[in-house]
């Protein structure tokens, strides 16, 4: 299966035991609700997905047991996130052993490298693997930025097709469409801003409250497609006090708490992360029962 990138592709939290095991049995049931909501694909082992604290051996499980439940209905993804080229490759190489069909590639973890150091880490990966590739273009949290420029010489790469747009920048949509047109394609990343760049271009949305929400978020979506633009205001109006719980350093486990919520989850995160509690808790609480309370309505936008 060759990616179309498009669409709602979630990134997935990570499910856990109370024993700290994987819990791949509430995971299954949250990867089924995607998939019934209509997403265009399952992003693994992301910030949501918890990956820094994930094992070699538990990413390789998380990615064979989503393509076995998906059975090919859309593509499965994984992030790759790495402190050294020789270990971003290896994880491609493991990824494509696996099944996923395709990547999520950061840049250098920890080292903040420079441009050239950046644009030769990139290609590496793509030079060792045949799985298309998304870079995750993410300056605000991991401190290094991949510009038009260095995409220009990225592109030289056949297999890098997409970026992962989380500058924060609606603007920057514009310029990547002027730049490289449908060369590059655009998902956007932040959720706060999804619908105003998919309004400006983006291709899709690697989105993080669907983990949660799945029909409401794929209805924006769809209904933007369709030029339903008000109807898709309405709905992301609506969604805001959630979506801001993932532009936070605490959205694992507020996201994981809106999963309790909507019976697609547990809140078991690991270690050194922690459940939310007193007031941090009772706000966020707050905002998700505010939010079960007003739940919109949503037309049949599976066949719009």
């Amino acid at each position: 299966m060759s990616i179309q990138w498009k669409g709602i592709m979630p990134a997935v939290t990570t499910k856990f035991t109370d024993n700290d095991e994987l819990d791949l049995k509430n995971f299954e049931i949250n990867i089924n609700a995607q998939l019934e909501a209509g997403v265009h694909g399952i992003v693994l082992g992301g910030t949501l997905g918890e990956a820094s604290t994930l094992s070699d051996q538990e990413k390789r499980k998380l990615t064979t047991a989503t393509v076995d439940i998906v059975k090919g209905k859309v593509p499965v993804l994984i992030n790759i996130g790495e402190q050294t080229t020789k270990n971003a490759i290896l994880a491609a190489q493991k990824a494509e052993e696996d099944g996923a069909k395709g990547l999520m590639v950061l840049p250098p973890m920890r080292y903040k490298s420079g441009d050239r150091e950046t644009v030769e880490f990139f290609k590496a990966i793509a030079n060792n693997t045949s799985l298309p590739i998304m870079v995750y273009n993410n300056p605000v949290d991991y401190k290094i930025e991949v510009t038009l420029d260095m995409f220009e010489e990225l592109l030289k790469c056949d297999n890098i097709e997409a970026v992962k747009e989380s500058t924060r920048d609606i603007t920057n949509v514009t310029r990547i469409k002027n730049r490289f047109g449908d060369r590059l394609k655009i998902m956007t990343g932040v959720d706060t801003i999804a619908l105003e760049s998919l309004i400006m271009g983006a291709d899709g949305w690697v989105a993080g409250l669907v983990c949660a929400f799945p029909a409401e978020t794929v209805a924006i979506y769809e209904l933007q497609k369709a030029g339903r633009i008000k109807e898709a205001i309405e709905i992301f109006r609506w969604f805001m006090p959630l979506l801001e719980l993932d532009i936070i350093p605490t959205l694992v486990q507020n996201i994981k708490l809106a999963e309790v919520y909507t019976k697609l989850g547990t809140e078991n995160v690991r270690a050194p992360r922690l459940p939310l509690q007193g007031d941090e808790r009772k706000n966020v609480v707050k905002i998700i029962e505010d939010a079960l309370k007003n739940r919109p309505n949503l037309p049949d936008y599976k066949n719009l």
